[in-house]
């Protein structure tokens, strides 16, 4: 692997992810969902800044760009575990076939790159991909801030209620983008799939 900045951005993300699990075995609420808050947010901009990077002095490399989709999935995939598994008895229903619908099709879009092989240039990330992501974070960065109200505010309070109305819808918008993206990519991948 080569070491440059961009590299070490998208590595030390892909470490920070399992750090959100860890926040919550450390720290009592609300102080594990600021540090997770603040994880998060910190590896969902470098997300952006090491492609930005890499790019920019055109330092892309094969392992960075295997590395990149792998530290996004491991982040979103442990925070919508945290997310549903905290969240109090109102959301849970609501929280769970969004945060399934991504987690499958994290799944089955990672399964389909590993079997595709060296064709699965075939399923380069689209901008409507990068949109979904960027949704994803978002939302759950909305999620996790709602632990943090409820503490400080109270679970019925209008401002607590509305954050986890907005972190619910986007988490939906995400969903949505991400059953697309999922079919655009199944699309791309048939003439591959087709047995000889």
């Amino acid at each position: 692997m080569k070491w440059n900045l961009p590299n070490i951005l998208t590595l030390l993300r892909l470490l920070a992810a399992p750090g959100l699990a860890v926040m919550f075995l450390y720290f009592h609420r609300p102080y594990a969902d600021w540090f997770a808050l603040l994880l998060f947010i910190s590896a969902a901009v470098t997300d952006w800044f090491d492609g930005y990077l890499a790019r920019t002095w055109k330092q892309e490399t094969k392992m960075g760009a295997m590395m990149d989709p792998i530290a996004d999935k491991a982040m979103v995939v442990i925070a919508l575990m945290i997310i549903v598994g905290y969240s109090t008895e109102h959301w849970t229903p609501w929280l769970v076939l969004p945060a399934t619908m991504i987690l499958f099709r994290e799944v089955f879009v990672s399964g389909l790159r590993e079997y595709l092989g060296d064709t699965a240039g075939t399923l380069k990330v689209t901008k409507l991909a990068k949109w979904k992501t960027t949704t994803q974070m978002i939302a759950i960065a909305v999620l996790f801030s709602q632990g943090i109200f409820e503490h400080y505010i109270g679970s019925s309070s209008w401002s607590v209620v509305w954050s986890g109305r907005l972190g619910l819808w986007l988490l939906w918008i995400a969903a949505g983008l991400t059953l697309i993206t999922g079919f655009d990519y199944l699309r791309k991948a048939m003439p591959h799939l087709k047995e000889s």
